[in-house]
């Protein structure tokens, strides 16, 4: 479903429907805007749509300025989005639990918008041609490795690991928005932010 945001474009509302019927979806659109779309999933409820500029034109331009140690977040947080994302396909692989495949598939929408924030401010990604499970630094490596062998102990053990993994996300998000004022970048950690917190709950916080 189709909803204008308060930037430029359109944007699209993906849903990924958590079990109390809130929804996590990440729009792709041209500029950046926000919006709400009704969203399919665990429930019926509302799902949060964001345009972070996938397309072409304006979505090359970023909205304000970020220093160095808000680009230094910024890289750093595409290494944990995708470390979400394939620990979560891991779990969705070995056992019968689909709410992994589908926050797996709202963490790719997260790590393209993260991705897309890197372009627009010229910043090296850091996960670019990395296979899954794979990461650019010892210690994202060490602690996918880490949760990976706690998660494949049993499916409570899963939850754990992911329920350790959003955490971490929340603090880093909160510490990461902090000062921002590029009205883009504040978007997208905002919107992560949200999301984190309804995968923490979905995980059975």
């Amino acid at each position: 479903m189709n909803r204008m945001g308060s930037g430029t474009g359109t944007v699209t509302g993906m849903g990924d429907g958590m079990g109390d019927g809130m929804g996590d979806g990440m729009g792709a659109g041209m500029g950046a805007g926000s919006g709400t779309g009704m969203q399919g999933g665990g429930g019926t409820g509302l799902g949060m749509g964001m345009g972070v500029g996938m397309g072409s034109g304006l979505a090359d331009v970023a909205s304000g300025t970020i220093t160095d140690d808000q680009k230094a977040s910024l890289t750093a947080m595409a290494a944990e989005e995708k470390l979400a994302h394939d620990l979560y396909v891991a779990f969705a692989e070995k056992y019968d639990a689909t709410v992994f495949s589908r926050i797996a598939r709202s963490e790719t929408m997260h790590l393209e918008a993260v991705r897309t924030l890197l372009e627009r401010y010229s910043i090296t990604d850091p996960t670019v041609g990395l296979e899954v499970g794979k990461f650019p630094t010892d210690a994202s490596q060490k602690l996918y490795d880490t949760l990976l062998a706690q998660g494949s102990a049993s499916l409570d053990a899963a939850r754990e690991a992911a329920r350790t993994v959003e955490t971490a996300d929340i603090a880093d998000l909160t510490t990461a928005k902090a000062g921002v004022t590029a009205p883009d970048v504040l978007a997208v950690y905002e919107h992560l932010l949200t999301a984190s917190q309804h995968h923490l709950t979905a995980f059975g916080r």
